[in-house]
């Protein structure tokens, strides 16, 4: 089951805006084992107010609530292709895209009952979204003098840290967190009361 909606978007400045979180320059990745990583505890200023918007899901923010089944993460992904399209950012689509199925896959093992497989449509998992049950995606455009930015955040009900593998590039898993590096300005993450928050800023050219 997925549900989502859009409020109104006002006009707003993006002051400022500065790599911030994790990125190509974050943590360093252990071969032997998975480094958790840092949470996002000082932003720059523009950063922490999308993000506070996007968490108060305030007036122009893009929702997208998944429940925990096998077409969840298309959903999700083309639910961001056409809401880009829609604001005119087609030429970041892909590179999104690509980000919030990393980050919703994520979600989806790591912070609902089965970790290792999603349930079958026939066994939904019915709880409240942000504690365990559904995964929230949400977007914000952001527009300054001359750039156009876009933060997005996935939300789910898992207090834990994302950890960073050594990549393997001959497994088909576990080189989640290191495409989210390659295809984004700046990404982190946010605990919140009912779980967290993994947000990531994209820069349209």
């Amino acid at each position: 089951m997925t549900s989502h909606h859009t409020r109104e978007e006002p006009r707003w400045g993006w002051a400022s805006v500065v790599s911030a979180g994790c990125g190509p320059t974050g943590t360093a990745v252990h071969s032997t084992a998975s480094t958790p990583v840092p949470e996002s505890l000082e932003l720059a200023p523009a950063v922490e107010q999308g993000l506070r918007m996007m968490i108060d899901d305030a007036a122009g923010t893009a929702c997208f609530t998944v429940w925990p089944d096998p077409e969840s993460v298309t959903a999700a992904r083309h639910f961001t292709t056409r809401r880009l399209s829609d604001w005119n950012m087609d030429a970041i689509a892909d590179d999104v895209a690509l980000v919030v199925t990393e980050l919703v896959t994520n979600a989806l093992r790591h912070s609902v009952p089965s970790h290792d497989h999603l349930m079958p449509m026939d066994r939904p998992y019915r709880q409240a979204p942000g504690r365990g049950g559904a995964i929230r995606l949400r977007m914000r455009r952001r527009r300054s003098d001359q750039s156009l930015w876009l933060l997005c955040g996935v939300f789910d009900g898992c207090r834990q840290a994302p950890r960073r593998k050594e990549p393997d590039y001959i497994a088909e898993t576990g080189r989640g967190l290191h495409l989210v590096d390659s295809f984004t300005h700046s990404w982190g993450w946010r605990g919140l009361p009912d779980g967290k928050v993994v947000w990531a800023l994209f820069r349209h050219p």
